[in-house]
């Protein structure tokens, strides 16, 4: 099995507003950017858009190396809390709606696929693959706002 390396970030002007994504995968030294935004969304949307379209990219099961400054997806997945919530029917412990079910079912069935191992990285600090998918998804927002 093959082992990549994705780097995501999620970004939004106003929460919500318009977002944008970037993702960076990484296999034998090559890379390939992805990115794309929406005009009216949340940063954490956008945050688990990123991982979707990078495990959407793979054209086979691979092991995957994912780096996220994201808590809320880095946490929801390494300690199982979305398939709690999924299990649960999209309700959280304390009895309340998990956010995003559309989005956390997409990326549920692809790490079905991958086996991923989980790395949360501190945003905007000294990991500049993830620095360029910040740039990425700022840029999107960006253009969609006519900036």
């Amino acid at each position: 099995m093959k082992t990549v390396t994705l780097y995501t970030d999620g970004a939004c002007s106003g929460n919500p507003g318009p977002g944008g994504w970037g993702a960076i995968l990484e296999f034998n030294g090559v890379e390939k950017e992805l990115c794309g935004g929406e005009e009216t969304t949340t940063n954490n949307r956008m945050e688990l858009t990123a991982v979707i379209e990078g495990l959407k990219a793979l054209k086979e099961p691979c092991i995957v190396e994912l780096y996220s400054d994201s808590k809320y997806v880095i946490d929801a997945l390494e300690k199982g809390w979305a398939v709690s919530w999924r299990a649960k029917g999209w309700k959280k412990a304390d009895k309340k709606p998990a956010l995003n079910p559309d989005l956390w079912e997409v990326l549920l069935e692809l790490c079905e696929k991958h086996h991923l191992h989980y790395h949360w990285v501190k945003g905007h600090a000294d990991n500049p693959k993830n620095n360029r998918c910040d740039q990425m998804a700022v840029a999107q927002w960006k253009a969609i706002k006519g900036e």
